[in-house]
């Protein structure tokens, strides 16, 4: 194999908790997971390796390497150490991928988020935000999702709807579907969803912060920050009205808890052009990406290119460049491999 030539800071690095300040309340899972302090009451959300910012803000939302730079500015000075050439060819600088852990101490409001070229026109984001959960614990007796209307709804209906904020025919609209361990669920952008409380999940999503929240009351201090700046119906135009039957959910929903061994890719065909999730159990080699670590179970190493070990354990989140090679995961270890679009395929 060829040497690899890099920055000194583009190397595998184990990341610290990064937890935003949200509106909702979190539960005890990300606590448990990473070992930390237990932010649950508004950190419900752990941003790894994170180079975007939550809407409006300046750094909020962005991950920190151990040394107190931001990762953004890392990534920013040497992308193609970072990212990789065909990488950067397709997408420029940005990682496009944003991976959080989400854990609902209370269901989520009904929201959605917009597609690419609704971001591009009204938002100046070459990216929308379509998203994925891979769904890694569940508490209570009733651990579910909801996704997509169960059938066609007018624009009219869902403008009252928010108008007068009936959560209660809101939510009744959606699909109900139970999760556990090991199901994922592919969130296309426009499609109207809610997390259910209880629900620990590894979120895969493009890198930004867009969200249309139909059900704010309740939830947000009021209607301005619901729909990011814009006017409402400029706002609802996002929203996927059409209803979602058996063969549609099927081809978002994977049920993978059985499948323990080896490495198992997650995520529906659907999703390749946004991000690529696998689970992986035991040893393994990884080629080449920038990618994202989320070690669920167990201890081990992860191997690179230049020969150095980095330690790996349950809880641990991990950054890798581009630069690191070949890699290999060492161990008995279960993990989560969050990695960008392959540049051929991006949406």
């Amino acid at each position: 194999m060829s040497s690899v030539h890099s920055s000194p800071s583009a190397r595998a690095t184990v990341l610290p908790a990064n937890q935003p300040r949200q509106f909702y309340r979190g539960g005890a899972s990300i606590a448990a997971l990473r070992g930390g302090g237990d932010d649950r009451e508004f950190g419900p959300e752990d941003w790894v390796a994170s180079t975007t910012t939550r809407f409006g803000q300046e750094e909020s939302g962005l991950s920190r390497l151990p040394d107190g730079q931001l990762l953004r500015d890392v990534v920013n000075s040497d992308p193609q150490s970072w990212l990789g050439a065909d990488h950067v060819s397709a997408f420029g600088e940005s990682t496009a991928l944003l991976v959080k852990l989400l854990d609902a101490g209370q269901r989520l409001p009904v929201h959605c988020h917009p597609d690419d070229g609704f971001a591009k026109q009204h938002l100046g984001s070459r990216f929308g935000k379509t998203e994925a959960w891979i769904v890694v614990g569940t508490s209570g007796a009733n651990p579910v999702v909801y996704l997509g209307f169960r059938e066609d709804v007018s624009p009219e209906v869902v403008a009252e709807w928010v108008r007068t904020q009936d959560s209660s025919a809101m939510l009744g609209s959606l699909n109900e579907i139970p999760v556990k361990p090991g199901d994922t669920v592919h969130v296309p952008a426009g499609t109207p969803h809610a997390i259910g409380a209880g629900v620990f999940i590894v979120e895969l999503q493009q890198p930004t912060d867009f969200s249309i929240t139909l059900e704010w009351q309740g939830f947000l201090t009021d209607a301005e920050g619901a729909f990011l700046g814009l006017e409402t119906a400029t706002a609802l135009e996002t929203v996927n009205r059409s209803g979602f039957d058996d063969a549609l959910l099927e081809s978002l929903i994977k049920r993978t808890g059985e499948l323990g061994e080896g490495r198992v890719p997650l995520l529906a065909d659907d999703a390749a052009p946004f991000f690529r999730a696998d689970r992986v159990h035991g040893s393994a080699e990884l080629d080449p990406s920038f990618g994202v670590l989320i070690v669920l179970d167990g201890s081990g190493e992860l191997h690179c290119a230049d020969g150095s070990p980095l330690q790996l354990s349950r809880g641990a989140t991990a950054v890798v460049p581009h630069a690191a090679g070949q890699t290999r995961l060492e161990g008995d270890l279960t993990t989560v491999l969050c990695r960008p679009p392959s540049a051929g395929s991006h949406a």
